[in-house]
């Protein structure tokens, strides 16, 4: 089952904190109104089987074998919409209207590390505007 992870006879919905708002127990929780899944098993690494085309060649373009400061990249929510945050920026960046998520937390964190990675290579990335306006040669 997708999004389902097994502990002996227990079977856990690896989704339940991102749909549940109850028991919010950090503050930084409290402050955006949603759980931090990642904080609840430290085991749930990316399913590589899961990655996107892009994520893919992305990985074998820049020589890497796994993702690595993309594993705690989550896709959250802003004001009840679909997006990912930004470190670079602080600020969250939202999904197009455009893009159907699937009901898998996997997956869509997979579709937020593909939108991150492409937003910050864009000329609308905020960092790439400051380059152009202060580099030196």
């Amino acid at each position: 089952m997708a999004g389902t992870q097994y502990r002996g006879s227990e079977i856990k919905d690896v989704d339940q904190f991102l749909k549940d708002s109850s028991g919010l127990d950090s503050d930084r929780e409290k402050e955006i109104g949603q759980h931090i899944g990642y904080r609840y098993d430290v085991n749930l690494v990316p399913d590589y089987d899961r990655l996107t085309p892009f994520l893919k060649e992305y990985i074998e373009v820049m020589g890497w074998e796994d993702l690595n400061w993309l594993e705690d990249v989550h896709m959250g929510y802003e004001e009840g919409r679909p997006a990912v945050f930004d470190r670079n920026i602080n600020g969250w960046v939202r999904v197009p209207d455009s893009i159907d998520l699937p009901d898998n937390q996997q997956d869509r964190d997979m579709i937020a590390r593909e939108l991150l990675i492409k937003f910050q290579m864009s000329d609308r990335h905020p960092l790439v505007m400051l380059r152009k306006a202060y580099m030196k040669f």
